[in-house]
Parts: C-alpha cells; sequence; structure tokens
C-alpha cells in the first residue's frame, strides 16, 4: 500500500507543481552505486545438524537515488533504491547463508531484483517519508548484514523543529528480509532460547512508533522510544550517551539502554532488557567492557530479521534469551595512529550464562569471538574500495547450534550525481 502511495504522490506532485519550482529537485539530487561482492562460509560441523555447512559467493549492486526538494515552504521530492543480487557460486547442499532467497527445492536463485520508491516532503526542519525506508531506531532497526539490505515499507515522520531535540514518529507495515524479493507482515524474533510464543500463523502490518531523543551538550544525549507491534508486544526504550574526555587523544564513552517490553494478547512477551557499555579510547586504540542483563519471563522483543539495539547484539548471536546475563570485552585499533589510514582491526568477546531452557533442564549458556580486519584505499586507482574480513566463533551448551563463520567483503561506491 505504501508503495502505492508513493508512486500517486509523485505524480500529484509532477501535476500541481509549477516547473520552475522543479529546478532544485533537480539540481541537488544525487546517485551512485554501490558494487558489494560477499563470500560466506558458515560450518556448522561442531554440531548436530542436517546441513554441515553454508557457503556462498554472491554479487551485490545497490543504485541509490536521492532528489533535491521543490522550492516553496514545502519541498517534495523522491528517492529510490535499486536492489540487484547475482548468483556467483551455491548448492543445493551449501544454500541458506542469507545472501540470497532460496526456491523451493533449496537451491539459491540465480538472480533477485528489487526496486523500492520513498516520496518525501519537507517542511521547516521536519521531513516526511511515505514508502520505502530505512530506519535506524532504538525500537526498529533495519538489517544490512548481508548481500543486500533488509527493507521496511510505512511512513517515517523527522522532526527537529526545537533546539537539541529531535522528535519520530511513524508507523510500519511490511518488510522484505535481506535473503527475500517478498514483503511480507511483522512478526515478532522467537529464535533461540527466548521462549517467546506466539499464535501459529499470526502476523501483523502494523508497527507503530513514537520517540524523542535530546542533546545536553556535545559529550551528553539521550532518547525515549516507544514501540507497538500490534497484537503482539508493546516496548518502551530509554538510553543516554555520554563522552568524557579525558586530556588528549583520550576518553570514556558511557552507553546506558534499557528496554521494557509487554505482550499485546498474541504473545507471552515479558521482558526487561537492562545494558551498559564503558569504552576507554586512547590515540588509536580503543578497549570496551559490556554487561548484558534478560529478567522476566521471555528474552527481548524485536521485529524478526531486524536488528536489536542490544549492546551484545553481534555478528551471529542477540545473547537476549530468557533470563541471560552476558558480559562482553571487545578491543578495536585504527591504524592511522601509525601511519596506515584506512586500516582497521576489531576483536571481541561475548560470554551469556543462566539462560532458562525451561522445568527440568539445565541452565543455557554459550559464547561467540568475532574478529574484523578492514581496509579502505585511501588513494590512486582503488581510492574507497573498502576490504573486509571477518572471522568469528559461535558456542552453545544445551540449546542451538554451534557454528565457526568467514565473511569476505569486498565493496565500491561510484558516484553517479
Amino acid at each position: 500500500m505504501e508503495r502505492h502511495s508513493c508512486v500517486i504522490a509523485t505524480c500529484l506532485l509532477v501535476s500541481i507543481v509549477p516547473a520552475s519550482a522543479y529546478a532544485d529537485f533537480f539540481a541537488d539530487s544525487k546517485a551512485s552505486v554501490e558494487l558489494r561482492n560477499f563470500y560466506i562460509n558458515r560450518d556448522y560441523s561442531q554440531a548436530s545438524t542436517t546441513q554441515s555447512k553454508q557457503e556462498e559467493w554472491a554479487q551485490g549492486f545497490l543504485l541509490r537515488y536521492a532528489s533535491g526538494f521543490t522550492a516553496g515552504p514545502v519541498g517534495f521530492g523522491l528517492d529510490a533504491i535499486g536492489l540487484v543480487g547475482v548468483k556467483l557460486d551455491s548448492s543445493q547442499d551449501r544454500a541458506g547463508s542469507g545472501l540470497l532467497p532460496r526456491q523451493r527445492d533449496g537451491r539459491a536463485v540465480d538472480e533477485r531484483g528489487s526496486l523500492g520508491l520513498t516520496a518525501k516532503v519537507r517542511a521547516s526542519k521536519s521531513l516526511l517519508r511515505i514508502g520505502t525506508l530505512h530506519p535506524r531506531l532504538p525500537v526498529v532497526q533495519f538489517n544490512d548484514t548481508r548481500l543486500l539490505p533488509q527493507t521496511f515499507e510505512g511512513v517515517h515522520l523527522n522532526s527537529q523543529e526545537f533546539a537539541n531535540t529531535t522528535l519520530d514518529a511513524g508507523q510500519i507495515r511490511q518488510v522484505t528480509q535481506r535473503d527475500s524479493t517478498n514483503r511480507e507482515d511483522l512478526t515478532p524474533s522467537v529464535a533461540n532460547a527466548k521462549g517467546i510464543r506466539v499464535s501459529k500463523g499470526a502476523s501483523t502490518d502494523e508497527f507503530n512508533f513514537a520517540g524523542v531523543g535530546y542533546k545536553w551538550s556535545n559529550q551528553l544525549s539521550g532518547s525515549y522510544f516507544y514501540g507497538e507491534l500490534d497484537r503482539f508486544y508493546r516496548q518502551h526504550n530509554f538510553s543516554l550517551l555520554h563522552v568524557l574526555p579525558l586530556g588528549e587523544g583520550q576518553s570514556l564513552k558511557s552507553d546506558l539502554r534499557y528496554a521494557r517490553s509487554y505482550n499485546e494478547g498474541q504473545s507471552n512477551i515479558d521482558n526487561t532488557a537492562v545494558s551498559a557499555m564503558l569504552t576507554y579510547s586512547l590515540g588509536g586504540h580503543a578497549f570496551g567492557l559490556a554487561y548484558q542483563k534478560m529478567s522476566g519471563d521471555t528474552g527481548y522483543a524485536y521485529i524478526h530479521g531486524a536488528d536489536a539495539f542490544l549492546l551484545n547484539f553481534i555478528s551471529n548471536n542477540d545473547f537476549a534469551n530468557r533470563d541471560e546475563m552476558s558480559w562482553q570485552a571487545r578491543y578495536d585499533f585504527n591504524f592511522a595512529a601509525v601511519g596506515i589510514p584506512g586500516l582497521t582491526f576489531m576483536t571481541r568477546y561475548v560470554y551469556g550464562s543462566d539462560i532458562e531452557l525451561g522445568a527440568g533442564k539445565p541452565t543455557g549458556s554459550e559464547w561467540e569471538r568475532d574478529t574484523d580486519i578492514a581496509y579502505v584505499f585511501q588513494d590512486g586507482s582503488l581510492k574507497n574500495l573498502g576490504v573486509k574480513w571477518r572471522n568469528s566463533s559461535l558456542r552453545m551448551n544445551h540449546f542451538g547450534s554451534d557454528l565457526d563463520d568467514n565473511r569476505l567483503i569486498i565493496s565500491y561506491t561510484l558516484p553517479l550525481l
């Protein structure tokens, strides 16, 4: 419905706005194409699973267009995103990594494509977007960890009319998952040992959200957001971020997050999530330590396929199971500090315990280790070409599947306008 609304809005724009008003619409337009080459190897040989490996290689093309706005106190514009994925290597026994959709026989499709349109209206310091959305809000965050990003369809109003204050409100109706071309209704994530139960086959086409962010200073900011997945859950989300300067090249960042989720009829969701992270930065080094705790009858609630606004939501896991307590230790290094700009390194380890698996069962535990090495060429004919290698391992005790994961991602963005 939102896509049709976007097309109708665009037609109305063309018919009612004088031709002279289109100058800024075209002059301020920007377009680019991102080439994303993605290889992934997920080895489940440590676990008793029917498929011991997922291994695929694909090429993605992400064409993005953002118009300017028509002249006048109320400006109109149009954004578009075209997504194409092409299979380079896969097989029936290695498919399912999330790079490409699967056919009924389990094989990955040879190629996939989709087009998203977004009509936008700007008045003063407020922006209304209708159509394809890529939200990055505490209660809903799109997932972009595979070949092509997840997209949502809906309406989003962002307003910055008041000093140091940002207001957001809107509604999401449907989602296209990162390995699909189909627009689907919404459901909560029930993976792993969250203990979340929903009515069989139940889904909804309504996720409502609203929130406010406030910046007290350059060092301190916070937000409150409300999200409601109709008939499944309601969630209150608070966050606070503070950066304390400690002298030249040094700082201490504090990131605090709290969320309370309640069920709404077709689920049993009941969760309180608390997480906190301290990061000490010194030159090119950053040392982080995080704590995350789940409590209540279930694990953390968020939309299926999306990212979760949790500090221990990482490469392969969310550490958001029922009653789970988890710790993270992280280290980052930016090699620009030693004269190699563009080269970065990250490693982290998260351990989770006290997972409630049900009456008569032992408590579960799990750990994950991730290591990233990335380089972006700074000049020459390869300028802006990015190469990233990620290696990770996940182990689960008494539930779930162990895995070893390797990803090689090569990306290049070419400006067109």
